[in-house]
């Protein structure tokens, strides 16, 4: 295993941080975007599906079954890691899915992208972040093939969970996921908020 250099702050945070700081600033924008515009114009915001609010919940559990691998991966606990990280992936997916469900509720009720400049919104900020969630599970998926490829053996084992690597990568993605956790529920409670007071 090669030797890694000593940071102060590896690399891998600051670019993290940066991509954060990036999503924050793109979705605050949307956010401000669409109370201007239903400000200016007038237009009732949309009642979100109640499938939203499933998703929600499953994001949520998702994010706490990774910290669940993480502690089990900070306590050896081979078995509770890999199965935690295969749940995450599990709710993960669910997400997803209930995601469509949830679109396909909106259009069961005949809200199209192009039915209202509101609607328009919440397509494109829920599209936005389903997006950006699809993209971390390719990420979630190599983790749980490398924990059921590479841990076999104690010795297979001692090498993985002493991978610093591993680790920062580790702490990467929950990061990461935490961060997608929190801006789901703040746009869900943007988007019920909108509704409710109008």
């Amino acid at each position: 295993m090669a030797k890694e250099r000593n940071f102060l702050i590896h690399p891998s945070y600051i670019i993290m941080f940066l991509l954060l700081a990036g999503i924050t600033a793109l979705f605050l924008g949307f956010s401000a975007a669409y109370l201007y515009n239903r400000i200016q114009q007038g237009i009732p915001p949309v009642k979100l599906p109640s499938m939203f609010y499933w998703n929600t919940l499953f994001l949520i559990f998702s994010s706490i079954s990774l910290i669940y691998a993480k502690n089990s991966y900070k306590k050896d606990q081979t078995d509770s890691y890999k199965y935690a990280l295969l749940t995450t992936l599990t709710l993960t997916v669910l997400f997803l899915v209930a995601q469509v469900k949830a679109w396909m509720q909106l259009q069961n009720q005949d809200i199209f992208i192009h039915y209202s400049n509101m609607a328009a919104y919440l397509y494109v900020i829920s599209g936005l972040h389903f997006l950006h969630v699809l993209a971390g599970v390719p990420f979630l998926f190599w983790f749980v093939l490398m924990a059921f490829r590479e841990m076999k053996s104690p010795m297979s084992v001692l090498l993985y969970f002493s991978d610093v690597a591993k680790q920062r990568n580790l702490r990467l993605l929950n990061i990461y996921w935490h961060f997608l956790d929190f801006l789901w529920i703040y746009l869900v409670i943007f988007f019920l908020a909108n509704y409710l007071i109008q």
